[in-house]
């Protein structure tokens, strides 16, 4: 049923009991409609406004390719509010000097640098005929970028550690000091290890941090059964811009969606933890030929509704999970209640979108099975579940669209897909989309 502003239409159809549910979960909202009664309503209002973000950036403090300066400087000029820097396992806060040549942007990056900054910005020295030039620091670029209400830089970091072979990056926003590896004796001890890291810090300075587990299919380190059970992490990427981090899986490995289906799934039953928030972000490294098929900025990010433009009033505003994640699409209200989830996208008139709400119902089939390679043997891979999760309750097509809880609901959260292609995918194919976070449903409660 087309889910159009102020119209319903009814026609006499013959429809399994299934169909019928979902079809009569789906209600076409107005702009006049009023929010359920106790509903959370992201919706820019008074001191409320939405600001755009992305909290996983590279630059030549480590395996990026580009200064500090010249990546605040593209996203400020790309309509985003605040951008949080975060190079493998070190902070930008000491005096380096690098040799241009030799660093991964070459004299182009740096000549770039100095086109952009030509007002004696830029330090430079010969060494042994060698060209060197010094990184500014996080506060230097801070103090240059920062600007209250309009733009925003965050110090972090990718606390980049592995347990044997496989990959365990988490980025740690906001942070004071750097977070050194922890380790662990399995991938979830790893993850546990550096959260509580990073909490003891947040208690010990008082400064509001938070923590993410990112990418967890590159390298197909991490699986919905490491990550379902930690504790003081409730962030994870369900998208990465990255082209080399599978977010969509392989026929062995679920995608980072039905990661979170499973592991929501199992914390709001089982586990009777809080719901886990999926994020969208860049994972910058190249910023030189965009479009390309490289690691590059604008293919994914968070909005999200803040009183503030500051990082403890966002951090809030994220815990609390009044923001959505973007690779393209834009939300104009979102509001979860007790009686379900209203979903309102921004009108483009050349764009269609297709609104999904996907969630799991209490009593679901909780089995599964390990994976198994073509030779029989088990691959360390997030096991098989049934349908019973993450399964498509209500499908609608158009801006607006509702889907109200029966009453056996453990979560809903909503996918938008627009019509239009992503002008620049990490994925072949990949169409822009937009997801909410998990609605709490009243099996839940």
């Amino acid at each position: 049923m087309p889910a159009e502003k102020n119209v319903q239409l009814w026609r006499p159809l013959l429809l399994s009991a299934a169909v019928t549910l979902a079809l009569l979960s789906l209600i076409a909202l107005s702009d006049r409609t009023p929010a359920p009664a106790n509903a959370q309503t992201l919706q820019a209002a008074g001191p409320l406004k939405w600001y755009r973000g992305n909290l996983h950036t590279h630059s030549l403090w480590s395996d990026g390719d580009d200064y500090l300066e010249s990546i605040a400087l593209w996203y400020r000029e790309h309509n985003y509010d605040f951008l949080g820097f975060t190079d493998h396992n070190i902070l930008a806060d000491k005096e380096r000097w690098i040799d241009v040549e030799k660093s991964k942007g070459k004299q182009k990056a740096f000549d770039k640098l100095k086109q952009k900054f030509p007002d004696g910005w830029v330090e430079e020295r010969k060494t042994e005929d060698k060209l060197e030039t010094r990184l500014k620091t996080f506060r230097e670029v801070a103090d240059r970028f920062n600007e209250p209400g309009k733009f925003l830089l965050i110090q972090g970091e990718e606390i980049s550690d592995a347990f044997q072979k496989f990959p365990v990056h988490m980025n740690a926003n906001n942070v004071k000091e750097l977070v050194v590896p922890r380790h662990g004796g399995s991938v979830a001890e790893t993850i546990q290890n550096n959260t509580d890291a990073l909490i003891a810090q947040r208690e010990r300075t008082g400064q509001p941090m938070m923590i993410h587990l990112n990418h967890p299919n590159f390298g197909y380190g991490v699986t919905a059964e490491d990550l379902m059970r930690i504790r003081g992490e409730n962030f994870f990427e369900v998208y990465n811009g990255h082209p080399g981090v599978n977010n969509s899986g392989n026929k062995e490995h679920a995608s980072t969606e039905r990661i979170w289906d499973i592991i929501n799934s199992f914390r709001l039953s089982e586990l009777k933890m809080p719901p886990l928030f999926g994020l969208s972000t860049d994972d910058g490294h190249a910023y030189h030929n965009i479009p390309s098929r490289a690691s590059e900025p604008g293919r994914g990010w968070v909005m999200v509704l803040s009183e503030s433009l500051t990082p403890e009033s966002l951090i809030a505003a994220m815990e609390a999970g009044r923001f959505y994640s973007s690779s393209g699409a834009t939300l104009d209200r979102v509001t979860s209640s007790a009686e379900g989830l209203d979903v309102s996208v921004k009108v483009d008139p050349d764009v269609k979108y297709t609104i999904e709400f996907l969630g799991t119902r209490r009593g679901f089939d909780s089995k599964s099975e390990p994976v198994l390679d073509k030779d029989g043997k088990e691959v360390r891979a997030t096991r098989r579940y049934s349908d019973d999760i993450g399964k498509v309750l209500a499908r609608a097509e158009g801006t607006t669209a509702s889907y109200r809880f029966t009453g056996d609901e453990l979560y809903v959260r909503a996918r938008i897909t627009s019509s239009r292609r992503h002008p620049n995918p990490s994925e072949s194919g990949e169409f822009e989309r937009a997801w909410t976070q998990p609605t709490i449903g009243p099996a839940s409660k």
